[in-house]
């Protein structure tokens, strides 16, 4: 396999029902069970080279055009499993656990602003290593050892990360409940409130809410039956139900992270006032039209149906306009440009914040992993990532 490349996409997922805390911390077990929503990697995916080669002297990575340490535990970890088990299937005859890789990566979207970047880009090393091995078989447990969320991230559709009970892991995998296809008409808004690094990250935010929230067992006792409720909801294609426990479940997590010593604050008050703005156009609308979801971070997920999309990004393009009139302020699906009613103006009362969202993503349900064309590598023939030698 010397001298082999391949490259890869993989897709963001948000959760519907949140993962958050673990317990282990070295194997990435999590405290509860999580489902999530594989989004549309035409609008949200991680890309990523891998090439392998005796001219390498060391393994080396770079993430959007700089070089990280390739000593990182969590990508030692994905390394190992995945040359081990290329070792495992061809034994003496296979040269690739003794050469070096170089790995090359990139997302098409904001990095560490609480985005799932980690998940894309961990489910995306897991799945470009393994077809450059030839590694198959379930690939979520290697994919988890990097990001936990990053396993779901595996496949495409409505995708559900079970716990598991045994201290090995070997049973805490993600498997899909359903494909995309599914759903045809469920659609996400990825409001982008900051596309800046967040403060606190995941892993220190989880490791302090297990050691010192009060509620975290309450939460945990009750997303059993939230996840049940959630996998009939999307099993019906019953929105009103998938929205309202979206939305609690999404509330609940960030109330654990308040109830964090000291607290957690990913929400914003621009976070606040789309929570106010979804609340406030369902109570119009008579019915639960949109359901947000926030991740650890200020930016969120709206999920809806494609009927209510045009509507919805009225709403937010009135109260949140963008601060220039050049901006691409909608990015991604179309969206048919639409004002809102005098009734809507009037009855939803929040204040005006030019410039507060930066811009927003229109997606759909997408598929998981696929390999790309050659031609697409982000890496030279010599093994250094492109945008590298175009600034030389």
């Amino acid at each position: 396999m010397d001298g082999k490349c391949c490259t890869c996409r993989a897709p963001v997922n948000i959760a519907v029902i949140k993962y958050w805390g673990k317990r282990n911390e070295e194997l990435i077990l999590p405290q509860n069970s999580s489902l999530s929503v594989t989004l549309g990697m035409n609008e949200l995916h991680a890309k990523t080279s891998v090439a392998v080669s005796s001219k390498f002297t060391e393994d080396r990575i770079w993430l959007n055009g700089k070089e990280q340490s390739v000593n990182n535990p969590r990508i030692q970890n994905v390394l190992k499993e995945i040359r081990r088990r290329y070792s495992e299937k061809n034994g003496s005859m296979g040269d690739g656990v003794h050469l070096k890789v170089h790995m090359c990566s990139e997302n098409n979207f904001p990095t560490a602003a609480g985005l799932a970047s980690s998940a894309a880009g961990y489910a995306c090393m897991v799945y470009t290593l393994a077809k450059l091995y030839g590694v198959e078989g379930d690939l979520s447990g290697i994919a988890r050892q990097g990001s936990g969320s990053a396993c779901r991230s595996m496949y495409g559709g409505f995708v559900l990360w079970d716990q598991g009970v045994k201290d090995d892991g070997t049973d805490s995998l993600a498997r899909q409940i359903k494909p995309a296809s599914h759903w045809p008409t469920l659609r996400a808004l990825i409001l982008v409130v900051s596309d800046q690094k967040k403060q606190v990250g995941s892993t220190e935010g989880m490791q302090t809410t297990v050691e010192t929230s009060e509620l975290m067992s309450h939460r945990i006792v009750k997303v059993p039956q939230h996840t049940e409720d959630m996998i009939q909801a999307i099993e019906e294609k019953d929105f009103a139900r998938f929205a309202q426990i979206t939305m609690q479940e999404s509330n609940q997590f960030h109330a654990v992270c308040l109830d964090t010593y000291p607290p957690v604050f990913y929400l914003t008050d621009t976070s606040r006032w789309i929570i106010h703005l979804v609340h406030a156009y369902n109570k119009l609308s008579g019915t639960v039209k949109v359901a947000y979801t926030f991740d650890a971070g200020p930016n969120a997920c709206l999920y809806l149906l494609e009927e209510d999309v045009n509507r919805v990004v009225a709403l937010v393009r009135h109260f949140f306009p963008p601060s220039t009139a050049s901006e691409t302020f909608v990015r991604g699906m179309p969206v048919k440009a639409l004002e809102p009613s005098e009734n809507e103006r009037n009855s939803i009362n929040i204040p005006h914040s030019e410039g507060a969202i930066k811009y927003i993503i229109h997606t759909e349900v997408g598929a998981g992993p696929e390999e790309l064309d050659p031609a697409e590598s982000l890496l030279t023939a010599e093994g250094l990532p492109k945008t590298l030698s175009a600034a030389c």
